[in-house]
Parts: structure tokens; C-alpha cells; sequence
């Protein structure tokens, strides 16, 4: 019987493997204001919806510098391979309580590893009175 290998541990094994790669190949301008020598991958954070009581865990946090800078910037990455239809406020929350919690800019990136191709918002936006007509 062959033993599978998760998802997540494959992926999350890979970025760290070839972190400045990927950047370079996606983000080259990330890729060309931080500090690859300085990269440091966090623990898992893990957040509470305290209205849902649900728990989710982030994929990968990297800790990183700007060049020139003393300051830290976070790397946050997540792997999305099943379509959610609030995908992009869980990652405005997790980029909200990063911040919270660090003090720093945060830099959030979305991989999404679909069977099949699928439009994505490519952010998250909150109505206000003038859209919304009131």
C-alpha cells in the first residue's frame, strides 16, 4: 500500500526548499527588495473565528528584511486547492491579525493549485455608504 503525502506538508516542503525561486519567478519585485539571506520560515500560526468557532491555520509564514532596512517584513503564503467562497476575506483577516500581532508589513500571497481554471478576486474590498447607494 502506498503511504500518500499530504498537500500541504508536499507544498509548505517545496517553498522551503525553493522560496527564492518562487518569488523570483512570480514577484520579481518582492523578489528584488528582500533580503534572501535574512529568510527565517515561523510556525504555523493558528487564528480563531471566535463568532464561527472555526480554526485555521496558516500555510507558510516567512520572515524576511528589506534591503537597506532594519525593519522585518512576513512572507505569508497560502495554498488554496479547492474553491471557498470567502477565501478572500480569510486572507484579509489573516493579513489583519498578522499585522496585529507583528507590527509589520505583511506581504500575503495566494497559490491556488485548481483541477480546473477559475476566476479569483484579486482582493478583498468592503462596500462603503457611496457604493453601496446610501
Amino acid at each position: 500500500m502506498k503511504k500518500r503525502i499530504g498537500h500541504d506538508r508536499l507544498f509548505k516542503g517545496l517553498l522551503e526548499t525553493f522560496f527564492g525561486e518562487f518569488v523570483e519567478l512570480f514577484f520579481p519585485q518582492v523578489y528584488e527588495a528582500i533580503d534572501l539571506e535574512q529568510i527565517k520560515f515561523l510556525q504555523q500560526e493558528m487564528f480563531t473565528d471566535v463568532t464561527r468557532g472555526d480554526k485555521h491555520r496558516i500555510d507558510i509564514l516567512v520572515e524576511t528584511r528589506l534591503k537597506g532596512e532594519s525593519g522585518i517584513v512576513l512572507v505569508h503564503i497560502e495554498n488554496q486547492a479547492s474553491a471557498q467562497k470567502d477565501f478572500a476575506e480569510r486572507m484579509f483577516i489573516y493579513f489583519s491579525r498578522l499585522y496585529q500581532k507583528h507590527r509589520c508589513r505583511v506581504v500575503p500571497i495566494a497559490v491556488f493549485t485548481y483541477p480546473e481554471k477559475r476566476d479569483e478576486p484579486e482582493r478583498f474590498k468592503l462596500g462603503s455608504f457611496e457604493q453601496d447607494g446610501v
